[in-house]
């Protein structure tokens, strides 16, 4: 009996990893099947036909159990992530008044990229200098493709 309670859960468990860990139909969906499979023939084989329909009837109430309250929205609600994405991608430096020779302060390191102050408006930009330290000023080399160049002023 200790056998056949071991592929049961063994199986319920590898289902639920399936389900819940593992993307897509793998390898442990299919032992997890194989395993409640195995775990109805060995009560058959073991206990007669008695046994084996209660050892199936076991199996597929725990499983129409778990698809139960897997399928409710309450579950997925719980591990699911309740977060927003309120970032937007930076304007145009054209749109920001900042063009060749516009004269700012790095805000954050450049390493060669970081971001950057022009007036009251904050941008990343590239180091031409290499690695630049916060709170320096800088002068805009040249703009490219949207990509604002730096230099140490």
């Amino acid at each position: 009996m200790g056998l056949i309670i071991t592929l049961i859960v063994l199986g319920i468990i590898l289902i639920i990893a399936e389900i819940l860990i593992i993307p897509g139909f793998a390898i442990t969906g299919i032992l997890g099947v194989i395993s409640l499979g195995a775990s109805c023939y060995f009560g058959f084989n073991y206990y007669g036909q008695t046994g084996g329909i209660i050892v199936l009837i076991v199996d597929i109430l725990l499983i129409t159990c778990f698809i139960f309250f897997a399928l409710r929205s309450k579950t997925w609600k719980k591990i699911s992530l309740n977060t927003n994405i309120d970032s937007k991608v930076d304007s145009q430096p054209e749109e920001k008044g900042i063009e060749a020779k516009s004269e700012g302060v790095t805000v954050t390191r450049l390493n060669p990229m970081g971001r950057a102050r022009f007036g009251d408006k904050e941008t990343e930009v590239r180091s031409l200098d290499g690695i630049i330290d916060p709170k320096t000023e800088i002068v805009v080399a040249y703009i490219e493709n949207e990509k604002i160049f730096v230099n140490k002023r």
